[in-house]
């Protein structure tokens, strides 16, 4: 498509969080089918999703434990202090005012710090505001000075993340916000490989992205698993397969796995599982969209991927485990903004009651998918209403375009 605007300067996408990067830059990738210039300034972590999307960076990044500031447990507040990543905010925040004149808009996908940050430059914003929802408390207060910032003729267009907060923010700012859907569920939308098998039923294990706290999670979801009644153990009756990331290796996977009595199979090159007994758990990498796609129930350790689980209108079954990002708060507001396909065992972390609920919930669930039909259908819905449809990337793109100066 030949662009129209007079102004030959790209756009600069702006974001803080795994899950932030990944929604910008699929909407950076449908600008630039556009015909738009697009380049990349992650606030935290490498932008690695930039990199997928062709997308260039800007500046040197780095990663760090906990994901970046946000929504951590008091140790990961201080494990970021201790690693310097205020000290790297800020050096990101004077790389953008030292570039920002450079671009003819900046996309703010975040929270309030790219939006202070993104106002601070002086030039023109959008924002998709994917980190907040009135679906929290009924009516969202946003933090200071956000709805400033947000209400300056310079911020050319806003975007929620459902329809419930778009309503909310339209009257609070008195200015229109949109829901065009989320980016970020297009990413489990992708085709995808049959699974191995032919079971009853399938179960998905997410247990996160960021490494050590994968690691720990799986164990968790390993002890899970070995609480799981006679009947679900056979794999024609339940198929488990386990969404790992690459750093997740079978090598760091393999100890942990005999030290909890697992064996861990090679099958070929690029295929391996952990067997205990009759259970046999294939490890997946590379293959997120088969496992959300095509597993009844999801036992989630994630933020993001939950979220997309829960538009396609799968169950999921959360796991709260020691953090630093997937702790009980984060897990209790998670319910908070995605509803009643959401579900969690009471107890402390890694305790009996914890696990044993874990896996009696799990049966449960399991058994109403086979025999509730009507709940099918009601969490298709609640996926609708909480995430919106596909193509929420190319939707917010095309809208953007119209906001260009030309």
């Amino acid at each position: 498509m030949t662009p129209h605007t007079t102004d030959p300067r790209p756009i600069l996408l702006l974001s803080n969080g795994h899950g932030e990067d990944l929604s910008g830059a699929l909407i950076g990738r449908a600008l630039v089918e556009r015909g738009l210039t697009v380049d990349a300034l992650p606030l935290v972590g490498h932008g690695r999703a930039y990199e997928q999307a062709g997308i260039r960076l800007r500046g040197r990044t780095r990663e760090y434990s906990t994901g970046g500031l946000g929504y951590t447990s008091a140790f990961g507040r201080l494990t970021e202090l201790v690693q310097g990543q205020v000290i790297y905010l800020l050096s990101r925040l004077l790389l953008l005012l030292r570039i920002a004149p450079r671009y003819q808009l900046i996309l703010v996908v975040g929270d309030v710090i790219p939006v202070i940050a993104a106002w601070l430059s002086g030039r023109p914003t959008a924002t998709y505001l994917v980190a907040y929802s009135s679906h929290y408390e009924g009516k969202l207060r946003l933090p200071w000075p956000c709805a400033s910032c947000l209400r300056q003729r310079r911020t050319r267009a806003i975007y929620s993340r459902d329809a419930l907060t778009a309503a909310d923010l339209t009257g609070q700012l008195q200015r229109s916000v949109h829901f065009l859907g989320n980016p970020f569920f297009d990413g489990a939308l992708s085709p995808s490989e049959p699974l191995k098998g032919h079971p009853r039923q399938r179960l998905g294990l997410l247990p996160g992205s960021r490494l050590p706290e994968a690691l720990h999670n799986l164990e968790l979801m390993l002890r899970v698993l070995e609480r799981l009644p006679e009947p679900l153990r056979p794999a024609e009756r339940l198929g488990l397969h386990a969404a790992l990331v690459g750093k997740l290796t079978p090598q760091e996977v393999a100890p942990l796995a005999s030290r909890l009595g697992w064996k861990l199979q090679l099958e070929g090159e690029e295929r391996c599982s952990l067997q205990r007994g009759p259970l046999q758990l294939q490890l997946e990498w590379g293959r997120f969209a088969a496992v959300v796609q095509q597993c009844d129930l999801l036992l989630s350790m994630t933020g993001t991927a939950a979220e997309q689980c829960v538009g396609l209108g799968k169950p999921v079954l959360q796991l709260v485990g020691d953090g630093p990002q997937f702790t009980a708060n984060f897990a209790e507001a998670q319910r908070r903004l995605l509803g009643p396909g959401l579900f969690c065992a009471s107890g402390p972390t890694g305790s009996e009651e914890q696990l044993d609920g874990t896996a009696a919930l799990l049966e449960q669930l399991l058994a109403r998918l086979l025999s509730d039909g009507g709940w099918r259908a009601a969490l298709q819905q609640l996926g609708r209403e909480r995430i919106g449809s596909g193509g929420g990337a190319a939707r917010m793109a095309a809208d953007l375009r119209t906001h260009l100066d030309g």
